[in-house]
C-alpha cells in the first residue's frame, strides 16, 4: 500500500517547510496472496506428517486417502506458482514505483527550468528478489 507512505519532498522556493509526496499503488494482494498461500501450505505439510507418522496404518490402508493427499498437494503446487508469479509482478510494480527516476519526475520542484535533481541513493530491493526466488 505505497499510498500510505509519506515521502518528504524539499520545497526550493520556501526553505522552511518541506512538502509531503504520497507514492502512488498498492500491490498489497499479490504479497497477501502469496503469504497466505506459504501459512497454508506450511500448516498443510505439518498435518500430513502428523497423518504420514502417527497414524501410518490408517493412510496405508484407506486407498483413497494417498489418492486426496496427492490431488491436494498438486492443487498447493499449481497454486503456488501463480502466487509465485503474481508476487513476481507486484515486485516489479513496486520496484518501478519506487524508482529515482519515477520519483523525481513526480516531484513539481524538480520540473522547472535550471533545476537539477538527482536521486541520493537507490532502494534496496535484494530481499524482496530472494522472496521471489524462493
Amino acid at each position: 500500500r505505497l499510498y500510505q507512505i509519506p515521502f518528504g519532498m524539499p520545497n526550493c522556493e520556501d526553505e522552511a517547510e518541506a512538502r509531503t509526496l504520497y507514492l502512488v499503488g498498492d500491490f498489497s494482494a499479490p504479497a497477501e496472496f502469496f503469504v497466505t498461500l506459504g501459512v497454508f501450505s506450511f500448516l498443510y505439510s505439518m498435518a500430513a506428517l502428523v497423518l504420514y507418522l502417527r497414524f501410518h496404518s490408517l493412510y496405508t490402508e484407506n486407498t483413497k486417502l494417498p489418492f486426496t493427499d496427492f490431488c491436494v498437494t498438486v492443487c498447493f503446487a499449481f497454486f503456488w506458482l501463480v502466487a509465485a508469479a503474481a508476487w513476481g509482478k507486484g515486485l516489479s510494480d513496486v520496484k518501478a514505483a519506487t524508482r529515482p527516476s519515477t520519483l523525481i519526475s513526480a516531484m513539481g520542484v524538480c520540473q522547472g527550468d535550471g533545476v537539477v535533481c538527482s536521486a541520493g541513493t537507490t532502494p534496496a530491493m535484494g530481499l524482496a528478489n530472494i522472496s521471489v526466488v524462493r
